[in-house]
């Protein structure tokens, strides 16, 4: 298994149209064509960076409904599992895996669950929910960084 810092030299060689940057954490920005990884020590370090490139080949961009969200995770993990880990000889544990997309299921639980009964309520817009047991209405912010914010509408 390569270090994260060949593993990278690698995917810099291989994929000259992005761009890599360090940051915080790991994300895929479309619209600069821009992958920011994160520095900070971690096991899953190199797994998490291939599943940014992933987002990048497999050319996601915004997505429409919080529930496209957690198929475009989906699909980039398993593109970075079938595709680019064993070409770069990085094993991918299935543990990172079940951990990331869980975060975002629990993401989408916590913005779809109204704020008034507790039911599950459906994205009617982007950002805007309805619950079909009380009909309430409410909208959220973007959340995937910050604290999640439900505002009744």
């Amino acid at each position: 298994m390569p270090s994260t810092h060949s593993l990278l030299a690698h995917l810099k060689a291989d994929y000259p149209a992005l761009w890599f940057e360090a940051g915080s954490d790991f994300h895929w920005d479309y619209s600069s064509q821009t992958i920011t990884y994160s520095t900070a020590s971690d096991p899953y370090q190199a797994a998490q960076l291939l599943h940014e490139v992933a987002h990048a080949l497999l050319e996601h961009k915004g997505y429409t409904r919080d529930i496209e969200l957690i198929g475009k995770e989906r699909d980039a993990w398993g593109y970075a599992i079938t595709t680019l880990a064993p070409h770069y000889n990085v094993p991918i544990e299935s543990t990172i895996v079940a951990t990331t997309m869980d975060s975002y299921r629990d993401w989408l639980h916590a913005r779809s669950t109204c704020p008034r009964c507790e039911a599950s309520g459906i994205e009617t817009a982007k950002q805007h929910y309805s619950c079909p047991a009380c009909r309430h209405t409410w909208r959220v912010n973007e959340a995937r960084m910050c604290a999640l914010r439900r505002y009744s509408t």
